[in-house]
């Protein structure tokens, strides 16, 4: 699954979750406007509640690129 992916289904399910990164929150629908179309092509893993994840060259969770907060 992409990140592109994980972010539309949040998005069109408009869960009610923010996205944390750098100290910055940020809702779904912001990031698939505002991020570049190759960071929305990684592959990534979302585990619901904690993080998204993206998912390395050999099929292994990589580094978290977003934890998951209740809004």
């Amino acid at each position: 699954m992409s990140l592109k992916e994980i972010l539309e289904e949040i998005a069109n399910n408009q869960q009610p979750i923010l996205l944390c990164a750098g100290g910055k929150e940020y809702e779904a629908s912001s990031l698939l406007e505002t991020l570049h179309p190759v960071k929305l092509k990684r592959k990534a893993h979302i585990q619901n509640g904690l993080y998204i994840a993206a998912i390395n060259d050999a099929g292994y969770l990589g580094d978290v690129m977003y934890k998951i907060k209740q809004k």
